[in-house]
């Protein structure tokens, strides 16, 4: 039976290992869209050949609520299944923002604070 486990946990092929939000620290004060969120997505995300309008979801300032929201990518119900959530841990697919190293540390806790108080466009 152990030999199984291991061979199991050998057999994972995920390269990227991202802090889960449980390290971090927790966001006990109200997450503003505009001003919490968008910043990031606009340094981070809507970027030439990125989240500008060429791969969706569009994350430009004037449209990234809307892409989010209406797109189907927040999920106030289970804010953890969100797929804008599951991206920013490696969950699902790669890492976003695309490489580790350009995730601001507080984006996940961020993100999944913001979906949790409802993804309000504030």
């Amino acid at each position: 039976m152990v030999v199984m486990l291991i061979l199991i946990i050998a057999s994972c092929t995920k390269t990227t290992t991202v802090v889960p939000v449980n390290n971090s620290p927790a966001i006990t004060t109200t997450v503003s869209f505009s001003k919490d969120i968008q910043p990031i997505l606009t340094k981070s995300c809507a970027l030439s050949g990125c989240h500008s309008g060429t791969i969706a979801p569009d994350l430009t300032a004037a449209d990234s609520y809307d892409a989010l929201v209406n797109g189907n990518f927040v999920n106030t119900v289970t804010p953890d299944n969100s797929l804008v959530y599951l991206w920013l841990t490696g969950k699902e697919a790669i890492t976003m923002p695309d490489g580790a190293a350009n995730n601001p540390s507080n984006i996940n806790a961020l993100m999944l604070a913001w979906v949790t108080q409802g993804a309000k466009n504030n």
